[in-house]
């Protein structure tokens, strides 16, 4: 069995046989002789697309249209810095710092960050926004029709990845596809490639050092 469902297994059984224990169904703590198993740091790596996948679904949803610019500058967002869903709906045109090539992440909790801008973003962006973008809103990603709002939720960008990954015929590596699919993927090439945990948590911006291990 796989390490994480054999961990599962053995925290049912550790939970049950307390509760047993607490209210008098046995008389001994059966929990206690339960062990723990062991889940390596790297078993942990699995739910991840390799940088070929990735390449793979921006390339599904990149097209020479008004929906295919906005789409791909979304989901590039996502792949190349790790913004979340909801941060790259939240993204206003202010946030752009063109001249310094940065941008600024409205994160959790009213929290605001300046990632570095990489070219191949800035381009995506530049691309959408001076062809596509027409509206009086200051959100940078708008509806195609008029009067072209903001959205309301970000459950469009999971649409959006639902309909790559069915386009290019790759499985999702976890169940529930959204942004912490290209989030944990492109923390795994870090890690790949030698960068450290502060490194890490710094980009995906992470207060806890705990998430960043996760």
């Amino acid at each position: 069995a796989e390490p994480y469902r054999v961990k599962t297994t053995s925290t049912h059984l550790r939970t049950f046989f307390r509760f047993a224990f607490q209210t008098g169904l046995i008389k001994a703590n059966l929990a206690l002789t339960i062990p723990s198993i062991a889940q390596r740091y790297g078993a942990r790596l699995r739910r991840f697309l390799t940088p070929e996948q990735v390449a793979m679904l921006l390339a599904a949803v990149r097209s020479d249209t008004p929906r295919g610019r906005r789409n791909y500058a979304m989901v590039l967002l996502m792949a190349r810095l790790g913004l979340r869903a909801p941060e790259v709906i939240a993204m206003c045109m202010d946030d752009i710092d063109w001249r310094a090539s940065e941008i600024i992440v409205r994160g959790k909790g009213k929290r605001h960050d300046r990632l570095p801008m990489p070219e191949e973003v800035g381009r995506a962006l530049a691309d959408y926004i001076r062809r596509d973008r027409t509206t009086t809103f200051r959100e940078v990603f708008v509806t195609e029709r008029a009067p072209h709002r903001p959205f309301q939720d970000s459950q469009l960008l999971n649409t959006i990845l639902i309909e790559a990954f069915a386009k290019t015929g790759l499985k999702p590596p976890a169940p529930y596809v959204g942004s912490h699919v290209l989030r944990h993927s492109l923390a795994t090439q870090l890690v790949r490639r030698g960068a450290s945990l502060d490194e890490i948590a710094n980009l995906l911006r992470h207060r806890s050092r705990a998430s960043t291990l996760i």
